[in-house]
Parts: C-alpha cells; structure tokens; sequence
C-alpha cells in the first residue's frame, strides 16, 4: 500500500497519496444524478460512441488496405503467384495464435455475440472486445481470408457503446441502446452511411424504434460519418456511371433477378453452415486450420478475386469490367466461349461462399456482409451474361 509520507531531499513530507476512489466515483455519480438526466447522458454517450466508432472504423479500414497493399506489392491483386497459396493460411496461423495467446477467449461470429450479450448477459461485452476483433480480422482479411470486415468492426462498436454504459452505470436498457449506437456508428464509419447504419440497429440489433432511442442512434451514425468524411474524404466504396436508365419494360428480368438472388441467399446459407460444421468435425485446432487453409489456398490460387473482401472484384464489375474477374483466374488464358464464361462466373460465385466459410472454420475472424455483396455482384454479371 502506498505511504502517506513522501520523502523529499531528506524532509518527510507528509501528503496525502491514498485517494478514496470508490467515495469519488460514487460522488461524481450522485453529481450526475442532480445534473444530468439519464437521457441526456445516453445522447452524450451517443456522440462519443459515435466518435469512437467511426474511428475505429477507419483504423480497422485503413490498416487492412495498407496491410494488404504491403502483402501484395510484389505480386499484385489479380496475379497467379504462388503466394496467393500460402497467405491465407499464414494469415489465419497469426489469427489462431493471436486469439489463443493473447486473447484466450472465443471472438468469432460478433454479431451473434452482440445478441447473445443483449438476451443473456445484460448488455455486458468484455473490455477486449473493442480492440480484439479489429486485430484478429486484420490478420485475416490482409493475408486473404474471404471474409468481410463489417461483423468485426460491428462488434467493436457495440462493445465501445457496452463498456461507456458500464462504466456510466446506466441501466440494461440503456446500455443496450448504446450498443445499438455502437453498432449504428461502426455501419455507418466504414460506409460513410448514417441511414444504413441506423436500419442495420433496429433490423438486426433489433432497437425498438422510439423518438427517445433514435436521437441517440442518429447523433451516433452522423458523428462516425463525420468522422469517417474527416480523415477519408468524399470518396465512396462503390463508385458507379449507369449506362442506361431503368426502362418498365425490363421489370420483369428485375424480378426473375431477384428471384435467383433469392436461391442464391439459400446456397449462401446452407453452403456455409454446412462447410463449417464438416471442418468443426475436426477437433484438433491447429488440423483444422492446416486442412481449412490448405484448401482455401488452393481455391484462391485458382481464383484471385477470392482474395479478402472481394471489394476489389466488385469494384471491377460495378465499373463494366466484370470480364477481368474471370481473366485473372487461371482460366484467363483459354478461349472463352460465350457459354463458358457465364459459367465460370457461376463457379467463382459458388466457390466464395465455400471459401468464407472455411475461413471463418479454420479460425479466422471476419462476417458474411462482404461475401455477400460479392455474391450478389457476380449473380448480376452472371444473369446479365
């Protein structure tokens, strides 16, 4: 225990170092009780979430771009090389040792977890949980994992909005609607979207819908868009020309779309699940991971645009080069038939859903959002094809 006497030049200086921390915070409690009321607090809390969000968004955005552009800068995104094999799996090995070593605790899927905190836990996530998940899917993603960054970053939101609320001590319900803030300014950083964020807490945090739960909500989204407009710019993910206007008459083809999309959604489910649930059969960790990696490697060897997110891709076909996505594989150099192609599109599409699962299976951390942006993307080129 410290003493009270500090010695200085040989006096004894008697100051008090022991200082009552729990009589101060209880103190500074009872201040806010009589000064701030608790809804001005949680729209307070909401700006500084908001804040923290978007700014773990950016960090999280920028060090897997920068990461990967380091990875890659030998070979580049859409070559052949030998490399594409081996990074997956060395990604996912730093990921496993990473979470086993320093983390000790199970950080996949963070957005069930989110939920489960909600329903089960009170509203509590563990302090690690604002930094653990951006580290883990960094490693994952920059070495080629295909999996997103939106469910991690989600997590890290939600757990910042969490511990504010404990350490404000407001009430479960409170602390719920920051993880919604959380979550709402993590979507809206990395998208630079407040609206999308907001509809992502009430559909899939499920924040009930009031004046009293969407101030908050909203002061969150803009303050991370803000944040996220500050130090990125104007720029937007997915930058588009269209090169014909919507005529009625092609609404029908829309609908027979969005029909396909819908099976597609089906595949994407139950291809996954059952990927994942075929590797988890392997208990031995560090067996999965080699027999998960192994065969992710091979598939992004094939398949370059398979690499990380798949933004890179979708970018390519969002801009009327949707062809290169087929040209970097190593079934680039053959003779595309007017048939083949289409169907190579429909065989990367189906391999990307198999190769985010055996991600995520063999330890990696990452979501489906992006996966499935993807997916969508080639059932587009596919059908238009």
């Amino acid at each position: 225990m410290m003493s009270d006497v500090l010695k200085l030049y040989g006096l004894n200086i008697r100051i008090p170092l022991r200082v009552n921390v729990l009589q101060f915070r209880d103190s500074l409690q009872k201040w806010r009780l009589k000064k701030i009321s608790d809804r001005r607090l949680v729209n307070i809390l909401g700006v500084i979430i908001g804040f923290l969000s978007g700014l773990s968004a950016i960090i999280l955005k920028n060090t897997v771009y920068y990461t990967h552009a380091f990875i890659t800068s030998d070979f580049g995104f859409g070559s052949n090389s030998f490399l594409l094999f081996f990074l997956p799996l060395i990604g996912i090995l730093l990921t496993v040792l990473f979470i086993r070593y320093f983390i000790k605790d199970d950080i996949s899927h963070g957005i069930s977890k989110v939920l489960y905190a909600i329903s089960r836990n009170s509203s509590l996530l563990k302090p690690h949980n604002t930094f653990s998940s951006m580290i883990a899917s960094t490693l994952t993603i920059a070495f080629g994992g295909s999996v997103g960054a939106e469910a991690p970053i989600v997590l890290t939101g939600a757990s910042i909005g969490s511990n504010l609320g404990r350490i404000a001590k407001v009430s479960y319900k409170h602390r719920t609607l920051l993880i919604g803030c959380g979550a709402a300014g993590a979507i809206a950083g990395i998208f630079k979207a407040p609206i999308a964020g907001i509809v992502f807490t009430i559909e899939v945090i499920m924040i009930d819908l009031t004046m009293a739960t969407l101030i908050p909500l909203l002061l969150s989204a803009i303050t991370a868009s803000v944040i996220s407009f500050f130090f990125l710019g104007d720029e937007v993910l997915f930058s588009f020309t269209l090169e014909s206007s919507f005529e009625l008459s092609r609404l029908l083809f829309y609908a027979i779309l969005g029909l396909f999309c819908g099976f597609v959604s089906l595949y994407f489910i139950r291809a996954s699940d059952y990927t994942e649930s075929k590797l988890k059969r392997i208990s031995n960790p560090f067996h999965r991971l080699l027999v998960g990696g192994i065969i992710l490697g091979v598939f992004i060897y094939i398949f370059p645009s398979l690499y990380g997110e798949g933004y890179d891709a979708l970018m390519l076909m969002l801009n009327g080069h949707g062809t290169e996505v087929v040209n970097q594989s190593l079934f680039g150099n053959l003779q595309m038939s007017s048939f083949m192609f289409p169907v190579i599109l429909l065989i990367i599409m189906l391999t990307k859903v198999i190769a985010m699962a055996l991600t995520n299976a063999a330890g990696g951390i990452g979501g489906v959002f992006a996966p499935s942006l993807f997916a969508g993307g080639l059932s587009g080129l596919f059908f238009a094809r």
